[in-house]
């Protein structure tokens, strides 16, 4: 069976090919005309045919030369595509992110995010998957997703790196002009009260301020969506707390929204990744995109 030549001798071949000239192939291949000539006839004897009739004055590709060189422009054409394709995964100008985020802030600052980052990066396909905190997490453990711009991690899950970027202080939200004549937290043992869910990131905080301020309002609803509890507000049922970055969310009614301080409270977001996984370039340029979104 004939021994399969490198592409490197097969890029000689071509040259020679192209140039039916010995001399010119040599020096365009950077190397000897001797050596040039040994290659050539070592391609030969390992497959077992005579590529080029040749003389003192002419060389020309025989029959046998001539597949081999249309095999050869395939080869040649494919290798070079990918490892050009590999260039420019490896540079991060192509490949594919799979983004995990809140929901708040999917609808916030996400979307002018990954309108410059497709600018810069058009050949990167970037997936968002919208999910709670824990869920987003476990998917980061499971390789599901790349990166996550989420609240931190829990302090017993040390295999996340978390790169803060921004804080997202709680309002009192309400009926425009129906607000408590003092928003603060004894408000909401005052008049019927929207909770989040207890597994959001928005009902942990809140709980925790309530808890500090030495208050235990019973929610008379728990809803799972920010624009749920927001259509219950509008409606008159009661009134909430949400971090600020939640107001497009709640955006189609007229609602009011007072900051809440004593005990100020606000949730954490930043950019979550796996420790032990290295980020592809695409992942990496995607991160700093999102930091730079802060700046």
């Amino acid at each position: 069976m004939p021994r399969t030549p490198s592409l490197s001798v097969l890029r000689q071949f071509r040259m020679l090919a192209q140039t039916v000239n010995f001399s010119r192939a040599a020096e365009m291949s950077c190397v000897s005309q001797p050596a040039l000539s040994r290659t050539i006839r070592l391609l030969e004897e390992d497959l077992g045919g005579r590529l080029f009739d040749r003389n003192r004055r002419h060389v020309s590709l025989t029959p046998a030369g001539e597949d081999l060189l249309r095999l050869t422009e395939r080869l040649i054409a494919d290798f070079d595509e990918a490892f050009d394709q590999l260039g420019q995964t490896l540079s991060g100008q192509r490949g594919r992110v799979v983004l995990g985020v809140l929901p708040s802030y999917a609808v916030g600052d996400l979307p002018q995010v990954l309108s410059r980052f497709r600018d810069q990066w058009p050949g990167v396909d970037v997936t968002v998957r919208e999910g709670l905190a824990g869920t987003i997490y476990q998917h980061l453990r499971e390789r599901l997703i790349d990166l996550a711009v989420m609240t931190p991690p829990e302090d017993t899950e040390e295999d996340f790196t978390f790169l803060p970027l921004f804080s997202d202080p709680c309002a009192l939200v309400c009926r425009a002009g129906e607000a408590p004549p003092q928003p603060n937290w004894d408000s909401f043992t005052q008049s019927p009260f929207i909770a989040m869910a207890p597994s959001s990131s928005v009902r942990q905080i809140t709980d925790a301020a309530f808890a500090r301020a030495g208050l235990a309002p019973r929610p008379l609803y728990e809803c799972t969506q920010p624009a749920t509890l927001g259509a219950f507000i509008a409606a008159g049922l009661g009134i909430s707390a949400l971090p600020l970055s939640c107001r497009p969310m709640v955006g189609a009614h007229d609602l009011a929204w007072h900051r809440l301080d004593d005990p100020q409270s606000e949730r954490l977001i930043g950019i979550a990744h796996l420790s032990g996984r290295s980020l592809s370039p695409a992942a990496q340029n995607m991160m700093a995109a999102l930091s730079a979104g802060e700046a």
